[in-house]
């Protein structure tokens, strides 16, 4: 499936289950990579904004670049009435922001999706002298059994999950990608009921399509775990939300 198009089915339950970002990841953007209340910023691949509207307040002026129109409606809507925030239909490699523009780029949970060579060469012209690129991802924990059973559930019951994994990328892809790059980690964690884990897990592109024998199974495997390992009768997804930063 063309990768732009992998979360048209899933946008609702994405708004509703997918984390935010930690303030302390915020405070780095500012801190470390130039992130100023007079900084202009493009989020690429900004999906339904979550990031997108925790950087807007920040900023003097956010380009937001996501080619799935039902996403991009989604982040217009939660973001309706941000009058510095400009909307663009375009890919991370063609974003149609206007060269020299940006003093940082952002791309939360996308990276992996793109044409990674193609990219750069887009960020370098997007840059000013001295820019930077931030990549963030949550990384899902395993820390617990019912974490562990869940990724166990996805190894075992997802067609591609292995295929489409952000943790595919590797050392060699960001001394690619960067001149020099630092990482930097942040703690990150949500809190479900039954349903949440459930939302959670229908908001991934690679989840089992509903009504299918394998998710069938794999909600069967979450409930169990769910009952067995609960507090409260809730779950905590625990992440580290990892930066990957530098020139390009």
């Amino acid at each position: 499936m063309d990768s732009t198009q992998r979360f048209s089915v899933r946008v609702e339950a994405y708004v509703k289950y997918r984390p935010g970002y930690p303030t302390a990841m915020l405070d780095f953007l500012v801190r470390e990579l130039g992130m100023r209340p007079h900084a202009v910023v493009a989020d690429i691949g900004a999906g339904t904004g979550i990031l997108t509207a925790l950087l807007a307040p920040r900023v003097s002026k956010l380009w937001a670049v996501e080619p799935n129109a039902e996403m991009r409606g989604a982040a217009v809507r939660l973001l309706a009435g941000a009058d510095h925030i400009h909307w663009l239909s375009g890919s991370a490699e063609q974003t149609g922001v206007p060269t020299g523009a940006l003093d940082l780029v952002t791309v939360a949970q996308a990276f992996h999706w793109f044409d990674r060579t193609a990219f750069k060469a887009e960020c370098r012209r997007l840059l000013k002298p001295g820019g930077r690129v931030a990549l963030i991802w949550n990384d899902r924990l395993t820390d617990t059994e019912f974490l562990q059973a869940y990724e166990a559930g996805l190894r075992a019951y997802s067609g591609d999950y292995e295929e489409v994994n952000h943790r595919n990328l590797g050392e060699a892809d960001f001394d690619a990608f960067f001149e020099e790059y630092r990482l930097d980690r942040f703690d990150n964690c949500q809190l479900f009921d039954l349903d949440g884990v459930l939302g959670r897990l229908n908001s991934s592109s690679y989840a089992p399509v509903i009504g299918t024998p394998a998710y069938e199974r794999l909600t069967a495997l979450i409930r169990r775990e769910f009952e067995r390992c609960a507090v409260n009768g809730q779950i905590a997804f625990n992440y580290q939300t990892l930066v990957y930063s530098g020139r390009v």
